[in-house]
């Protein structure tokens, strides 16, 4: 994909408060692109749990920190589209993508689960640190469950 500036571009605070309505601009945006329902929900969960970790493991709960969401709709060589890529950055420390893990599924307690969410939901998710601070998590969802399933491509990276 070339670099082309994002289709929308919002920054918010690392308030959870503001988190249903990023929610709900993720989802939006997921309709008008063609997604269904659940597809929407999904897309809208994804950003959601990453944006949770984002205030509370980069930020450590505060609620007064930037946070950048970046959308791109993906279209085929006619201009169809074909999903959605949303790009989520912080000014957090730096983490080593290596340490981005789910906790393991057979301890059941509530909580850690954010990093399995959004592998299972997303056919794509890179985790890389950015220049200088912080840290840009790239989503990509496809339209046709068929070009990627709904789990993310283990890269390396997620």
């Amino acid at each position: 994909m070339s670099q082309e500036a994002a289709h929308i571009q919002v920054e918010m605070r690392s308030d959870p408060r503001y988190l249903c309505g990023a929610r709900e601009l993720v989802s939006q945006v997921a309709r008008r692109v063609g997604f269904d329902d659940l597809g929407c929900a999904r897309l809208a969960l994804a950003v959601d749990e990453a944006l949770a970790n984002v205030i509370r493991h980069g930020y450590q709960s505060q609620t007064d920190r930037p946070i950048w969401i970046s959308i791109w709709p993906l279209r085929d060589d006619a201009g169809e589209p074909t999903g959605l890529k949303v790009v989520i950055e912080d000014e957090a420390k730096h983490v080593d993508v290596e340490h981005i893990k789910s906790r393991d599924l057979d301890d059941v307690r509530p909580g850690g689960l954010g990093v399995h969410i959004i592998r299972e939901v997303m056919d794509e998710a890179r985790y890389e640190k950015r220049d200088g601070r912080g840290m840009r998590l790239t989503l990509i969802k496809y339209i046709d469950a068929s070009r990627g399933g709904g789990k993310a491509q283990e890269d390396g990276n997620a």
